[in-house]
């Protein structure tokens, strides 16, 4: 048996002989599984101190809140509205809406069942094994830091805006001797990052204070855009196009086909709800304020986004909305209204503050989980005495985004970002199906993996020939049989399958079609990214893999060789297990 002191690490020779042990490692780490006790006790407890349990609903509606609603709806809505679905992109936020909604309730379930920070990671964890779970992650992390340097950049270019500058002349420094694309220099960016760090790192409870007041402006701002553009606009432009010599006028200009189009765009808008389950190990009453923060944050924002999509519709026709800045280039045109195109970008900036300060709590709280399983070094773990919060997580993510933030120019990470965020939500809602009714004992494991299997299946069928078949009637037969073949998968595993019990304090209704049309949709908007955003994933999730079978799973293997030493050593001594 090998001892404490014998780490896989502790020199040349010793990582030589952990490198040849790799496939027998792999084969007992890969899917081992913790339970929900021992994420909640033994596990938690590597943290040291815990953290303070202060949050409660309207902590969590406003952490929601604010980290949905950021930059995404000024920049999505209006390309969706142009090019894909015209006025009906109402329709495509509502239908974006109740996806996330089904999402949410995965989240929910698990969140109220085993209230850790880990979020996504430990909920795969207890699920399908220690290997998915850090590939989800590692991916989620990525997404994380190299989208908030993103949208740190982007507070820059708003704030010029609300002032009425060229940021990007005035406020960045540009080095000509490094590569374009690299040679702008943010300090302000950075600014606004190391600021949130702190914010942080000192108290969630006031952090999430400010957030919520932070939120409570920015959705003034919201309010305006509403309110003026159901005032000034004109109901004739939801179906009258500016050139109706060229373009299709109507509310459907582009068909039923595009206002699914369109949802795929706007659904960037909805991610950022699911960091409220990471913080789920900071609340007071979790089986009552989960459920209201996460799904009533997705329900709140699918009403706001709609009604900002109704009203640049009436305010601009579709075909002459500009489909990079909407709402300032609606104001910009109206006699006396151009003022107003500072305002949104002041409430633009507002919002970009609570998604990033969101988006940075809700990081730190994954990396520190992580750090807990021992698959990244447990100094990620640790929770601070006085503040009760992950510093160590929260400083090293701060400033590795704060560098990112610098030089790089991220504006290109629309899609980057959709791609690993829609593949946990397509995960959590395949592990919620699959533990309901593996653990509840009512199923084997290859019963409800073949569902699944064969459930993603007709997803993807239907996926592909929405994207690549022809339009006409043999292409709606084909999805009709592949959207049939779902359906009727869901129905033969409900009637094979004893019905799973329904946890005790919340869990997602009507198992197992909600969730399974949470997989569904996931598999469609998965196939609606481009190219180079699968070749980014797949880059991230080989380097993951690579840190995995070099690293992690040989730290991983110590840990639970040491752990079952002590265990040993103890009964020798005539101690009880603790």
């Amino acid at each position: 048996m090998e001892s404490e002191d014998s780490s896989s690490f502790s020199s040349f020779r010793a990582y030589g002989r952990a490198l040849a042990q790799t496939p027998a490692r792999l084969a007992k780490r890969v899917r081992s599984v913790t339970t929900s006790q021992e994420e909640m006790t033994r596990v938690r407890a590597r943290s040291g101190a815990e953290m303070r349990s202060t949050l409660k609903w309207p902590a969590l509606l406003a952490l929601g809140i604010g980290g949905m609603v950021g930059a995404g709806v000024f920049v999505t809505t209006g390309a969706a509205a142009k090019s894909a679905a015209g006025p009906a992109v109402v329709l495509s936020y509502a239908i974006a809406g109740f996806c996330a909604l089904l999402s949410a309730f995965c989240y929910a379930e698990f969140a109220v069942e085993m209230p850790v920070a880990g979020g996504a990671f430990s909920y795969l964890r207890v699920t399908f094994g220690e290997l998915a779970a850090f590939m989800v992650g590692a991916n989620l992390i990525t997404e994380y830091v190299l989208s908030n340097a993103a949208v740190a950049r982007s507070f820059t270019a708003y704030l010029g805006t609300a002032v009425g500058i060229d940021a990007g002349l005035q406020w960045r420094i540009t080095v000509g001797s490094l590569p374009k694309g690299f040679n702008q220099l943010d300090l302000l960016a950075v600014g606004v990052i190391l600021a949130i760090t702190v914010s942080i790192c000192h108290s969630t409870k006031e952090s999430s204070t400010l957030n919520m007041v932070l939120t409570g402006v920015h959705l003034l701002f919201i309010l305006f855009i509403i309110v003026v553009g159901f005032w000034r606009g004109d109901v004739s432009n939801l179906t009258r196009p500016a050139m109706p010599e060229i373009n299709n006028g109507g509310f459907f200009p582009y068909g039923v086909g595009g206002v699914f189009n369109g949802a795929a765009m706007v659904y960037l808008s909805y991610i950022g709800y699911d960091a409220v389950s990471t913080m789920a190990e900071e609340v007071e009453n979790p089986a009552r304020d989960i459920p209201i923060g996460v799904s009533g944050s997705v329900a709140i924002v699918t009403v706001l986004y709609c009604l900002v999509a109704a009203s640049i519709s009436m305010l601009v026709p579709y075909d002459a909305i500009d489909d990079e800045s909407a709402f300032s280039a609606a104001f910009v045109g109206s006699d006396g209204w151009s003022w107003a195109s500072n305002v949104i970008g002041v409430g633009a900036c507002l919002g970009i503050l609570t998604s990033l300060m969101v988006a940075m709590l809700g990081q730190a709280r994954y990396l520190c989980v992580i750090g807990r399983s021992n698959i990244v070094p447990s100094w990620f773990a640790r929770v601070n005495e006085t503040t009760r919060t992950p510093v160590n997580a929260s400083v090293f993510l701060g400033v590795i985004t704060a560098l990112i933030a610098l030089f790089t120019d991220l504006g290109v990470l629309l899609n980057l970002v959709s791609i690993g965020t829609l593949f946990v939500f397509y995960m959590v809602a395949n592990a919620v199906v699959y533990r309901r009714y593996t653990v509840g004992g009512t199923t084997t494991p290859c019963t409800a993996a073949a569902f699944l299997l064969s459930l993603s299946a007709a997803a993807l069928l239907f996926s592909l020939l929405w994207r690549l078949a022809s339009p006409g009637p043999a292409r709606a037969v084909l999805l009709a049989g592949a959207a049939i073949a779902a359906a009727v998968a869901a129905l033969l595993f409900q009637s094979t399958a004893r019905k799973a019990p329904k946890p005790p304090t919340w869990g997602v209704p009507l198992m197992p079609w909600l969730p399974s049309l949470s997989i569904f949709l996931n598999v469609f908007l998965l196939c609606s990214l481009d190219g180079p955003s699968y070749l980014r994933f797949a880059f991230f999730s080989a380097l993951a893999l690579a840190v995995y079978v070099f690293y992690s799973v040989h730290a991983s293997y110590d840990a639970e060789e040491s752990r079952k030493d002590f265990f040993l050593r103890a009964e020798d001594c005539g101690c009880q297990k603790v």
